[in-house]
């Protein structure tokens, strides 16, 4: 009974993939030298991710331009439980995980005001992977546990240069959305007692329209302000769901789903400061709407998968009660040149977890995170190198439990490692 897992419990444990990022489901940003700065970037924008962290920034730019980043998330999950029959515990890590993203990005000049560019990038990239043996059931049966996820946007951008000091810059974003995951189905009585299920799949695709606007002031020459506003954009996910064990008794073993998922309102101001000429200081404060993700629905195109759902019910699992809360992150950054080819970099963000207590579970285990990153760039002629690590150290939560099978609260765990490189070619 302890690792058995009811169709209502799975109906809060299929709905969402796992997103192992910062801040919901956002990653903590896209650039190198950004991440080494830990994220406080909308007031400086100056490098090829500024379609990213403030289109505005790209006004500045007086020579074509060619950018790539390539990022590698790898995040490590815990979970514990006290058991009330031996053995005493169960413990489940998960293995090791690599999860690329990437963000390119092309600009050139139109005069001595406009700049046009194109970005490609993933700003949401990211999944997790259990070990189906730790949460085998009373048969020795091991299903797999695993989600990966990804957002794909394409963003046409337009900056002016209104003065001196003053430029506004704008996105497009076409996003592309796309997900597989693979669950345990559970057990559902069907009339002679409860049967199991088997694994459960789906994976899914969809697209969703949104913008980035953002504004950039240097009213003097070591002081700059940036602000940038992305718009909400909802994916609307089609795809297929399945059932391993349902065509034994002679039910449809697969179903058509759709979902929408919106990925909401993102704002972000910053400041970044020169001391003195060597050293950049920045500081920025992000704030996320996501208590607009309040509920997701899912709806299965079979009519016989809608009655398997809704015999649970009260607890209906084509809708997941998510009650998230408006988040806000701050970021500080720092820039040190040892010389006119060569910088420092480090770091912190504070990013608190949008998600209470009673709605987390196994598959979306969200946390606040402490984030410390570290950064060097090289500049050779017209060539820009970056490296960059972070490390986001996750708090420990202990919900209220979902399985009353089980005597006490889980606890999770996360930290994630994010290695990342950029190299960008003026021309």
């Amino acid at each position: 009974m302890r690792r058995r897992i009811s169709i209502a419990a799975i109906a809060i444990l299929v709905m969402l993939p796992i997103l192992a990022s910062a801040n919901g489901f956002n990653l903590n940003g896209l650039g190198t030298r950004a991440q080494g700065m830990g994220g406080a970037f909308v007031s400086i924008a100056d490098d090829f991710s500024a379609a990213f962290w403030n289109p505005a920034g790209a006004a500045g730019f007086r020579k074509k331009m060619f950018g790539f980043y390539a990022v590698d998330l790898m995040p490590r999950a815990t979970f514990r439980q006290d058991l009330a029959l031996p053995p005493s515990s169960l413990e489940a890590k998960t293995p090791t995980q690599h999860y690329l993203g990437f963000l390119g990005g092309y600009y050139a000049p139109v005069g001595e005001k406009v700049v046009l560019g194109l970005a490609i990038g993933t700003p949401s990239a990211q999944g997790l992977i259990w070990d189906g043996r730790d949460f085998a059931d009373t048969d020795g049966i091991a299903y797999d546990w695993s989600n990966k996820v990804g957002v794909f946007s394409f963003s046409p951008l337009v900056a002016v240069k209104l003065s001196d000091w003053l430029s506004v810059g704008a996105t497009l974003n076409i996003n592309l959305g796309t997900f597989s995951r693979k669950r345990p189905g559970g057990t559902l009585d069907l009339g002679e007692g409860p049967v199991n299920l088997g694994q459960y799949e789906e994976t899914m695709t969809g697209w969703g329209f949104g913008a980035t606007f953002g504004i950039l002031a240097k009213p003097i020459e070591k002081l700059s302000l940036g602000l940038t506003v992305r718009t909400p954009s909802t994916i609307a996910f089609g795809g297929t769901a399945r059932f391993s064990n349902l065509p034994l008794y002679d039910l449809p073993g697969s179903s058509g789903l759709e979902r929408k998922i919106t990925w909401p309102l993102w704002i972000a101001g910053g400041v970044s400061f020169r001391p003195f000429e060597r050293l950049l200081l920045s500081a920025d404060v992000h704030w996320t709407q996501w208590s607009k993700l309040d509920r997701i629905t899912t709806e299965y195109l079979d009519s016989v998968w809608r009655d398997l759902f809704t015999m649970v019910g009260s607890l209906d699992s084509t809708r997941m009660n998510l009650l998230w809360k408006d988040a806000t992150q701050i970021r500080f950054g720092a820039e040190f040149s040892l010389n006119e080819t060569t910088a420092l970099r480090a770091g912190y963000a504070n990013d608190p977890a949008p998600g209470p207590d009673s709605t987390l579970n196994i598959l979306l285990p969200t946390h606040t995170f402490n984030a410390f990153s570290i950064g060097v760039g090289k500049t050779i002629g017209d060539l820009q190198l970056d490296l960059g690590l972070e490390y986001l150290a996750g708090n420990d939560r202990t919900p209220y439990s979902m399985l009353p099978v089980l005597p006490g609260p889980p606890t999770y765990g996360m930290n994630i490692v994010v290695p990342s490189v950029s190299v960008q070619y003026r021309f």
